[in-house]
């Protein structure tokens, strides 16, 4: 009688976990755990969409692995500097959302006036949800330390750029 009540415990919080899993879901699309943009989850969904634009616009210069460009961290000839990796060893998970998102949409002198870069705007070219869904992607290739130090970097900016 014990092992069945085991197995009968045991089934009910299966039941339950299945159950929870289901109340997560938010309009058919499960949330991935960790991944979130400006404090709000981002559904796998989001992550191939972001997946697929990030190939189709940011890879040819952050590269397919998010690589980024040979030695990024040294000015070429024209003075501005390569396209950085987007993955752990470069320096994209010590930027808030919000910083990124701006970079993202009106290029790096939306943040930095007057900065000279190669990079370009993607305001008319992606809309807001597209921007949100490739970095979405990008955040969701971190390890968990990187994203928990960029969390707290979004958390605690206050709006500016």
């Amino acid at each position: 009688m014990k092992r069945k009540a085991t197995v009968l415990f045991g089934a009910a919080v299966a039941g339950l976990a299945a159950i929870a899993a289901l109340a997560q879901q938010q309009g058919g699309e499960a949330h991935m755990d960790g991944v979130t943009f400006l404090g709000e989850p981002v559904t796998a969904d989001e992550l191939a969409l972001g997946q697929d634009l990030y190939a189709a616009n940011c890879a040819s210069c952050h590269g397919a692995d998010l690589e980024g460009q040979p030695d990024w961290k040294r000015r070429l000839d024209s003075g501005r500097m390569p396209a950085p990796p987007h993955d752990e060893t470069g320096h994209t998970w010590h930027h808030a959302d919000r910083q990124l998102f701006t970079i993202t949409k009106l290029g790096v002198g939306g943040v930095v006036p007057g900065y000279e870069s190669d990079m370009p705007a993607f305001e008319g070219v992606l809309t807001d949800a597209e921007i949100r869904a490739v970095l979405a992607f990008i955040k969701s290739t971190w390890p968990d330390r990187q994203r928990a130090f960029q969390a707290d970097v979004t958390a605690n900016d206050e709006g500016g750029s």
